[in-house]
């Protein structure tokens, strides 16, 4: 499991596929949620912008993050 550290109190999904290189821009989120399956704390997840803290898991391409502070 990779951690993530943010800075705040939460990161966006897209943010966070933006940020892990997962995707190259933020506009490409929703086709990429619409065409991927993404998991947070074991729930499909299809929102770009579900918030995601510290202590979530977050589950792509066959890794698994955790949010970090």
């Amino acid at each position: 499991m990779e951690k993530v550290m943010i800075t705040g109190d939460y990161i966006t999904l897209g943010q966070f596929l933006k940020l892990k290189s997962i995707i190259s821009y933020g506009g490409e989120a929703k086709f990429f949620l619409s065409q991927n399956k993404v998991y947070v704390n074991d729930a499909l997840e299809n929102r770009r912008g579900r918030k995601l803290y510290e202590n979530d898991t977050i589950k792509v391409l066959n890794k698994t993050y955790q949010i970090t502070k």
